[in-house]
């Protein structure tokens, strides 16, 4: 992930294609860039989002924010009841109890990826720091000697 002026890109490796290539994802409106690397997409990213930002000041549009910080959603009667007497007693508004929620499902997903992040990077090191052995010369025999 990457962050340019609020907005967010999402980076994967096309490996067919050989490049590096992503969107913007905090937003409705649909920005992308790509690169062979990661100076590159970097740089892409950035011009895209510069890119949008003029394109819709010449056009005389506000460009789409990154979110507003209000969503709406649907769920069942039920769990909307069980939902706001969960929050009734923490002592908390609806919307305190759920964003608390929210933050901490976000957290919880954070610390896996960084878990699995830094298993996948000792792993790796593991491998490439990996001592076989010394190399011990190994005595001649008689028959080499005599060359």
């Amino acid at each position: 992930m990457m962050e340019y002026k609020g907005y967010i890109g999402k980076v994967e490796f096309d490996e067919e294609a050989g490049i590096i290539h992503g969107e913007v994802i905090n937003t409705r409106d649909v920005i992308t860039f790509q690169g062979e690397s990661v100076a590159e997409v970097k740089q892409a990213f950035h011009e895209s989002v510069d890119d949008y930002l003029e394109f819709c000041k010449s056009r005389g549009e506000s460009p789409d924010k990154p979110f507003s910080g209000q969503f709406v959603t649907r769920i069942p009667p039920e769990l909307h009841r069980q939902v706001n007497v969960a929050a009734a007693v923490s002592g908390k508004s609806l919307n305190a109890w759920v964003t608390e929620q929210l933050q901490d499902a976000v957290l919880r997903i954070g610390t896996a990826k960084a878990a699995i992040a830094k298993k996948l990077s000792a792993k790796a090191s593991k491998r490439k720091t990996k001592v076989v052995g010394k190399a011990v010369p190994r005595k001649r025999k008689e028959s080499e000697q005599l060359s």
